[in-house]
């Protein structure tokens, strides 16, 4: 979905600054942008290695990237509370969807104040 909204063609992430999670593992791999961080994976488990850490370094780098995005999760958390946006949306009217997610958003926001 990020590539058919965001086409690795064009330079999207150069001025962007984007907080990612480990689901976005080869990002890196189709578009460029030193503003695009990323948590560091632990290691797997193997013979070589039978106990896999993460450096103090990495360690210390991914609480700083879940401090920040901790907020934008809670703000996810806090838009999916109303159902409308839970279910299968069934309405025909072109762009409804986003009026939709405009107005949760709103609302939550309006919560929080």
């Amino acid at each position: 979905m990020l590539k058919t909204e965001f086409p690795p063609e064009h330079p999207w992430f150069e001025t962007i600054h984007a907080l990612l999670d480990l689901g976005y593992q080869g990002i890196l791999a189709d578009y460029v942008g030193a503003n695009i961080k990323i948590p560091h994976k632990k290691p797997r488990k193997s013979q070589k290695n039978p106990q896999p850490q993460l450096s103090g370094e990495q360690k210390t780098e991914n609480q700083a990237l879940s401090r920040v995005r901790i907020f934008v999760e809670n703000a996810i958390a806090g838009i999916k509370r109303f159902n409308i946006l839970v279910h299968a949306f069934r309405n025909r009217k072109a762009n409804m969807e986003d009026d939709v997610i405009a107005l949760s958003a709103g609302l939550w926001n309006f919560f929080l104040c």
